[in-house]
């Protein structure tokens, strides 16, 4: 396969994600969706101009970003493409999948008040704490089987502390976790790091019937044998059963990791019904244990703490694919200056994504088109086992370089691939 051919196998696998994953969307807004779709993948970005310079239509280029731009502002948009990705990916959510919930943000550095609509403080990681740094915030789920490579984005939300009617960053999250779960008929196991060591959590866990896996700050008290204790107290009395190595990567190196952990068995205060496991795990070095509470009571045995421990540490790959997602498609670059327009952008860099990583990354049947992408991006070292990055380079090329947009009715034959020349010896 050569590259032009693939561009070509790119752009009707691009043209078959939009009428299956988008069958109710009307046909003006489906075209919308593609050009879309291409434009993001081919420029990387998410300014419009540069989006409607891919697009190279036969208009003049002002004409092209305003019919763009006024498309963004239908009704609902963003809800449309959210719910449609959503229950794509909801066939890849099993029991034992790992159903990853990790708020984060878009960070706005040098936009001003005023300037872009509902700008408000976000958070600093560097401080710990909200900072003067301006923005809007996310919540990103992602699905994933324990300690694999393929990951499914499900949602990505975005929403403004200074939005109308906005109540708590709380409310958000459990919306997304409730739209997820609804979606996929309660299946997954939902892993939250510490940020979601309240009650606000737990509550709604529990009363919707879901398995679900948090990592604890400690201060929380517990219900064990002897009473009411807290958790790092009852985490510091924890038999530490098991040991093994862990391997793990960290800024680029790999890294072998002696573990030692164990369980008890526990319960919530507001919860005495509810039979909960308190899984302890002790890293080399850390003055504190991980501790992981979860709903997955048959943690007893090596195996099934295993899948607690792998389960939480799935979690971080979550992190990856929002990098990925921000840096790919440049979504902190977005410029748009109508809230609506804003978060459906958002939805569609989330779709954007799920062709990257799940269309194309997980279906076996273009596994030989997936290669192939992946070997146009041009690595100079072998390709990490998080390979996203090199099929949104890869399609950028062939978009970038190989044909143009052509509509989704558009004539686009494949092209000859090209004849061996033959030499006769006379």
């Amino acid at each position: 396969m050569n590259d032009t051919t693939a561009a070509h196998r790119l752009r009707e696998q691009l043209k078959k994600f939009v009428g299956i994953v988008f069958p109710h969307v009307p046909k003006l807004q489906k075209e919308f969706l593609g050009q879309m779709f291409f434009g993001i993948q081919a420029g990387q970005t998410t300014v419009l101009s540069r989006i409607a310079r891919e697009l190279d239509e036969d208009i003049l280029l002002k004409k092209t970003e305003e019919r763009l731009s006024r498309h963004l502002l239908a009704a609902k948009l963003d809800e449309t493409v959210r719910d449609a990705v959503l229950a794509h990916g909801a066939a890849y959510v099993h029991d034992d999948t790992v159903v990853s919930i990790d708020p984060s943000d878009i960070q706005k550095p040098y936009a001003q008040e005023g300037g872009m609509p509902f700008l408000a403080k976000v958070w600093d990681g560097s401080k710990g704490r909200v900072g003067d740094n301006l923005g809007y915030n996310l919540c990103f789920a992602t699905a994933t089987p324990s300690m694999s490579c393929r990951i499914v984005p499900l949602r990505m939300t975005m929403w403004s502390a200074k939005e109308d009617g906005f109540t708590s960053e709380n409310d958000k999250v459990l919306g997304v976790i409730r739209d997820v779960a609804r979606e996929c008929g309660k299946r997954g196991i939902y892993v939250y790091d510490r940020g979601g060591d309240g009650n606000w959590l737990f509550d709604f866990f529990i009363a919707e019937g879901l398995d679900f896996i948090v990592r604890l700050v400690g201060d929380r008290h517990l219900l064990h044998w002897n009473g009411k204790r807290l958790a790092a107290d009852l985490a510091g009395d924890c038999e530490m059963k098991y040991r093994q190595r862990v391997t793990f990567k960290s800024h680029g190196k790999e890294l072998v990791v002696p573990i030692e952990y164990g369980s008890l068995p526990v319960r919530l205060p507001d919860h005495p019904g509810v039979e909960l496991r308190l899984v302890v795990v002790k890293w080399p070095g850390s003055e504190k244990p991980m501790m992981l509470l979860t709903t997955l009571r048959a943690a007893r045995s090596r195996r099934s703490l295993q899948q607690v421990v792998e389960g939480y540490l799935t979690r971080w790959r979550v992190e990856e694919t929002i990098r990925f997602v921000k840096q790919a498609y440049e979504i902190e670059d977005v410029r748009l200056l109508r809230y609506d327009r804003l978060k459906a952008m958002v939805a569609i860099v989330l779709a954007v994504a799920y062709f990257a990583m799940a269309w194309l990354g997980l279906r076996e049947k273009l596994a030989v088109l997936s290669d192939h992408v992946k070997r146009v991006s041009r690595r100079m070292f072998e390709v990490p086992e998080f390979f996203f990055y090199a099929i949104a380079d890869g399609v950028c090329r062939l978009f970038t370089r190989h044909g143009r947009w052509n509509g989704l009715d558009g004539p686009d034959e494949e092209p000859e691939e090209p004849c061996q020349l033959e030499l006769a010896l006379q």
